[in-house]
């Protein structure tokens, strides 16, 4: 589940943006000046902060300023109707990692969301999901302070769940995303490696860490 708090003070641009990204699956906080925007980042659960410059109270600079002072490395896109290049640079000097100018087409800001999310994704070196926990680095995965040794297809299966807590997951996509090619749907190949990852995860827990989800595929956890 991907979470992005947008702070924005424009009530049509807020819907636009809100509505956009929960069609895209995202959940969505809707901040709607510079304090409140303030108080919701300083949380520190986000995978994203889309920023407004233009906010009430704390303009958005002094806001990713202060993100930035708080120790919050989330990646900020920042929007401005400003388009000079003193304005981007006094942007991305205050702490944001990319900047669009309004107004803009909902799907290059999709990309640009897309491309930071991408981005943050890539500087991770472990996943966790309660004593879950798989090491990107070495691709090596631990139940607690135990190893669960893992062959190469059922580690990526499990990879690929923990960037997805929360959110069940399809047969079909999962064979697109580890496998990485077309399969015929109706092949038990999912199935197969996730009968073996739960029985090598109940070696080491009690807890059913996946669930299946009828109809649909299988998600890790509630």
């Amino acid at each position: 589940m991907v979470n992005i708090l947008v702070v924005e003070d424009e009530q049509g641009v807020a819907h636009f943006i809100r509505q956009g990204l929960e069609e895209e699956g995202y959940v969505v906080d809707l901040a709607v000046d510079g304090n409140e925007g303030t108080a919701f980042a300083g949380r520190g659960r986000y995978d994203l902060i889309v920023l407004d410059v233009m906010l009430p109270g704390i303009d958005g600079i002094e806001l990713c300023r202060h993100v930035r002072e708080m120790d919050v490395h989330t990646p900020v896109l920042m929007l401005t109707a400003k388009d000079s290049v003193k304005d981007k640079v006094r942007g991305l000097n205050s702490g944001a990692d990319d900047y669009l100018t309004k107004p803009f087409s909902f799907e290059e800001f999709l990309a640009r969301c897309r491309a930071l999310l991408r981005r943050k994704e890539e500087r991770l070196t472990e996943l966790i999901y309660e004593d879950l926990r798989a090491d990107i680095i070495s691709h090596r995965v631990f139940v607690g302070d135990r190893e669960v040794f893992l062959r190469p297809k059922e580690y990526a299966v499990l990879l690929y769940l923990l960037k997805n807590p929360g959110r069940a997951l399809s047969r079909s996509e999962m064979l697109a995303h580890v496998w990485g090619y077309d399969f015929n749907p109706n092949t038990n190949f999912v199935d197969v490696h996730i009968k073996a990852l739960r029985e090598k995860l109940a070696e080491h827990s009690q807890t059913n860490f996946i669930r299946s989800v009828r109809g649909v595929g299988y998600m890790l956890g509630d």
